[in-house]
């Protein structure tokens, strides 16, 4: 059987007969066939017919560069050649410690020390039994319990499931996790007319300080997505209520989890969303700082440039201390058999080359304005509701009468040379950071067409 097939039919035939896809119910493919991808390069993808799909949403949110970067590329083929693997567990390797020691120059101020895991998921893991496992070291073995905000997503193995507030994902197996307390979201959709993002933030910030009030002896942590919750449709929110929840946890002794598995790595237009805080104490005079450092930082998907898989769960000092001792079990005992890949390090190193060489986020603040200039038809367009924008990521939803709007707009946007992947009613644009301002008027201009379809 030949390695590379000749058509779409061919990979598609094959497909369907042997591998099972994440994230979907394969009966659906009976009508909405996979989409066969020979090969990429920059912004696009094409398929063994040779069509062209600009992909908008980064491949899952992981393709900050472009497929097939060159350079990115140029450094695995270095790597390759030097060393693909050893374990992480008795062993060290220069790529795992120089990613770590960029990712700590970098990082919010205090986040010295770096555990590393395969994806996003692993990440959330690491961090919810690292928080629990510190208060047992110190002496509080009640604090075992977690809030999260309302239609969060951190994940979908079992303990990051505890953390999910999306039913889909969640609810089948409700009987094998052990359910987490939700806070209300300060999703800015919901603020009530007249209220401004900010104060709704703020009112959702005062719901969270009655929680830990009545909670905090019990609590281990609070997780939050900063800025933007994925999952429930790219909701954005006012930084403010990260500067009340990092006072907040201060005040009550809980930790703070920031999940920048989707928003970090430049993706708010800032290389970390909790950058965009208001510090939570006055700085003194001419002293420089910004946004607020959670007790963990959890890192992945872009972290690759969308290459390889790699999570890292970043925290402070102190955290690290409480399980620096003579006794093996005061250790933290979790492991990844590809923990900290010198291949996957090697290629986050070379993302962050990039950022520093092209100085990525000022040129992503000028396309982000382009983008939103262009898109005015779009923007007002009678079917589109709550346009939003946060750095490089922009969301919309769509009034329209088909029940299967997803779908049917995923498949036109398929039509129409695009890579769209609804949310329900919500149409995202999350593309990799390469985008151009000819690509940029192409994406708005063939989704403007769609809409009028659809809505």
């Amino acid at each position: 059987m030949p390695n590379s097939p000749a058509t779409n039919a061919d990979l598609l035939a094959r497909s369907l007969s042997a591998v099972w896809h994440p994230c979907s119910q394969m009966k659906h493919y009976e009508n909405f066939p996979l989409v066969p991808i020979a090969r990429g390069a920059g912004i696009w993808l094409y398929d063994y017919d040779g069509k062209r799909y600009l992909d908008a949403v980064s491949s899952w949110w992981v393709n900050l560069f472009g497929h097939c970067n060159p350079r990115i590329n140029a450094a695995l083929r270095d790597q390759f050649e030097t060393l693909e693997h050893v374990m992480l567990a008795g062993f060290t390797h220069e790529p795992v410690v120089r990613l770590s020691e960029r990712l700590r120059t970098l990082a919010p101020v205090g986040l010295g020390h770096c555990f590393y895991g395969s994806d996003g998921a692993a990440a959330v893991e690491i961090a919810l039994k690292m928080s629990a496992h510190y208060w047992r070291n110190v002496g509080k073995p009640d604090k075992t319990q977690f809030i999260s905000l309302k239609n969060s997503y951190h994940g979908e193995t079992l303990g990051a499931l505890s953390v999910t507030d999306v039913a889909l994902f969640r609810d089948a197996y409700g009987a094998l996790i052990r359910q987490q307390a939700t806070v209300p979201s300060p999703d800015w959709r919901n603020a009530v007319a007249g209220e401004s993002a900010e104060a709704y933030a703020l009112r959702c910030a005062a719901a969270l300080e009655q929680h830990l009030q009545q909670h905090h002896a019990q609590l281990a942590a609070f997780i939050v997505e900063p800025l933007v919750q994925g999952a429930a449709g790219m909701a954005m929110y006012h930084p403010v209520y990260l500067q009340r929840a990092r006072q907040l946890c201060d005040t009550y002794g809980v930790h703070l989890i920031a999940d920048e598995i989707a928003v970090g790595m430049g993706r708010t237009g800032t290389m970390f969303a909790c950058e965009q805080a208001p510090p939570p104490q006055p700085l003194p005079r001419g002293e420089r700082g910004y946004g607020i450092t959670p007790d963990f930082l959890l890192l992945s998907k872009g972290i690759t440039g969308g290459y390889l898989p790699l999570s890292v769960v970043m925290t402070r000092d102190d955290i690290y201390q409480a399980f620096y001792a003579d006794e093996t079990a005061r250790g933290f005992l979790h492991s990844h058999s590809y923990t900290g890949n010198p291949l996957a390090c090697r290629a986050a190193l070379a993302t962050l080359d990039i950022f520093a060489q092209d100085d990525v986020l000022a040129a992503n603040r000028h396309k982000a304005a382009y983008l939103n200039r262009i898109a005015r038809s779009l923007r007002e367009h009678r079917a589109v509701r709550n346009w939003r924008n946060t750095g490089m990521i922009w969301a919309f939803e769509v009034g329209s009468p088909h029940r299967d709007f997803a779908q049917r707009c995923f498949a036109l946007a398929l039509q129409n040379e695009l890579l769209l992947r609804p949310i329900g009613n919500t149409i995202y644009f999350m593309p990799p950071y390469i985008i151009g301002e000819e690509e940029i008027d192409l994406l708005v201009n063939r989704t403007l067409q769609i809409v009028d379809q659809l809505g």
